[in-house]
């Protein structure tokens, strides 16, 4: 475990099994479809990697890269879009897939840019949630696991662009992002 790593939180065993059971879920919903994933970077890099060869359907995937103005921690839900999709959504059956939903602000922005293209169906699936930060109400269609208001780090969620790389979902200490 690295030194800055408090705990681990979710192991990725855990993990791997959430996203397989998620992937089933999708796999059965979408019956029929060819659904989009979004990805939104670069957080979601890594489980929207894993989740789509646990969908046993043909899907397509594209990222977005958005902005939140705020605090190194924190979103205050102003966004920006960096990166559009390359893909035209009009119609299609589209799955916005996210690392963790803290406060709910940029993706409930993300989600009505989306919703303004007219796709056929737009859901969300979310490897975490912390629920008890959210300053907006999200349908969140699918999702893994509730985390406690903590600095989470690994499969993809990062603090300042390190962690990412770690296996398990880890509690950052607080001495590293504190100061």
């Amino acid at each position: 475990m690295m030194p800055d790593v408090k705990e681990v939180l979710i192991p990725s065993s855990e993990v791997q099994a959430k996203v397989r059971e998620l992937g089933a879920r999708i796999t059965e919903d979408y019956e029929g479809e060819r659904p989009l994933l979004v990805g939104v970077l670069r957080g979601a890099v890594v489980v929207m990697s894993d989740l789509m060869r646990n969908i046993d359907l043909p899907c397509e995937l594209d990222f977005m890269d958005i902005s939140s103005y705020g605090s190194g921690t924190s979103s205050s839900g102003v966004v920006r879009i960096l990166k559009d999709l390359e893909e035209d959504v009009t119609g299609r059956h589209v799955l916005v897939v996210e690392d963790i939903i803290d406060t709910g602000l940029t993706l409930s922005y993300l989600m009505r840019s989306l919703k303004a293209r007219k796709p056929a169906s737009l859901e969300i699936c979310a490897l975490l949630t912390k629920p008890s930060r959210r300053k907006v109400d999200l349908d969140v269609k699918y999702l893994g696991f509730e985390v406690p208001d903590e600095f989470v780090v690994g499969y993809g969620l990062d603090f300042a662009g390190a962690y990412r790389n770690l296996p398990d979902i880890c509690i950052l200490k607080e001495e590293v992002f504190a100061s």
